[in-house]
């Protein structure tokens, strides 16, 4: 004979039902809702409970830094660079449990060579979400910064806005793109917000990560490649001190880079400066094949030539590097 369930678990399991079916419509009454079925189950807490049916912060998370290195390895092709420097930094920082300063990462080279790519994995392994979580936000320069005329304007808004979110979520990830189009001395107004203050204006910033994108500083980036490709060296020859030092001088005195005679370079408050090299042809057929497994298609190689053929590379003389990166190959892959 079955025995019959304990009315405290029918109870429980009756709550937790309605918490799923009214979570779309009403916080405080989910929040009730939860609230009685944890006291009935004494399983967990209102806060695991709640945070199965909405997003929440999690400051203490741990990287998962394995799942974060095959992700790069196995889906951004030809940076060796950004693969090293970005899971160093992000694993040494997430694992710091009082950092002095928040994360600052500023990421270089010419479109296509996958610096949205990398913003894109480095949100998701972050917060679950990625870039659609409430945690992570995008500012697109040309979108959010259009008018020259209202600097002052958006470094207020930018301020509050970098300021009430990070009070919401202290691991808040802010990502920066296309800033080299930015407008300059705006980004100076978030830098009391990247130094080593404990707090400023009762809130720290100390676990929040700053995130810049920025075609600045692509040829200096290319040149240095290509100094090494004409003296028989390997790309996997060159190392960050061949090209971070050129990269922030040259980012500094550039006035379409929207960091021109920036506070934040001046005081050192970017941890890093991250160049991503310019794609060869090798690196763009990777990209066909990785965009076609992506689509769920078999690998055909016939095709994978094609497209990568359809390409153009620089300098005209040796034709090495796409110019455009990967950035066309799914739109090019679409007619074959």
């Amino acid at each position: 004979m079955r025995r019959a369930a304990r009315p405290g678990r029918a109870a429980a399991a009756g709550l937790l039902l309605a918490a799923r079916a009214v979570a779309g419509l009403e916080p405080i009454s989910v929040g009730i809702a939860i609230a009685a079925a944890s006291a009935l189950t004494g399983y967990l807490s209102y806060t695991d409970l709640f945070c199965r049916f909405a997003e929440c912060c999690l400051e203490e998370q741990r990287l998962n830094a394995s799942a974060l290195k095959l992700e790069l390895e196995e889906k951004l092709f030809g940076q060796h660079l950004a693969t090293e420097v970005i899971l160093k930094a992000l694993t040494g920082f997430k694992n710091n449990k009082n950092p002095k300063k928040p994360l600052t990462l500023s990421l270089h080279g010419w479109a296509g060579t996958g610096k949205n790519f990398v913003s894109q994995i480095v949100a998701e392994n972050l917060h679950s979400k990625g870039l659609k979580s409430n945690f992570v936000h995008l500012f697109v320069s040309t979108l959010h910064f259009p008018h020259e005329q209202q600097i002052k304007l958006y470094q207020d808004q930018l301020q509050g806005w970098i300021r009430g979110n990070v009070s919401a979520c202290a691991s808040s990830v802010f990502i920066f793109d296309e800033m080299d189009k930015l407008h300059p001395g705006i980004i100076d107004a978030i830098k009391p917000f990247l130094d080593y203050y404990e707090q400023v204006d009762g809130v720290s910033f100390r676990k929040a990560i700053f995130i810049f994108l920025s075609n600045a500083g692509g040829d200096l980036i290319t040149k240095i490649a290509l100094d090494f490709w004409r003296a028989g060296r390997k790309r996997e020859d060159i190392q960050l001190k061949d090209l971070e030092p050129v990269l922030s001088v040259g980012v500094f005195n550039n006035k379409h880079s929207g960091l021109w005679h920036s506070g934040l370079i001046d005081r050192n408050l970017i941890d890093y400066f991250i160049p991503f090299l310019p794609l060869e042809y090798r690196h763009v057929k990777m990209c066909v094949r990785a965009e076609m497994r992506a689509r769920g298609s078999a690998i055909d190689e016939d095709v994978v030539t094609r497209v990568a053929e359809e390409m153009t590379f620089f300098p005209k003389s040796e034709k090495i590097y796409s110019d455009k990166g990967c950035k066309t190959v799914q739109s090019r892959l679409d007619f074959h």
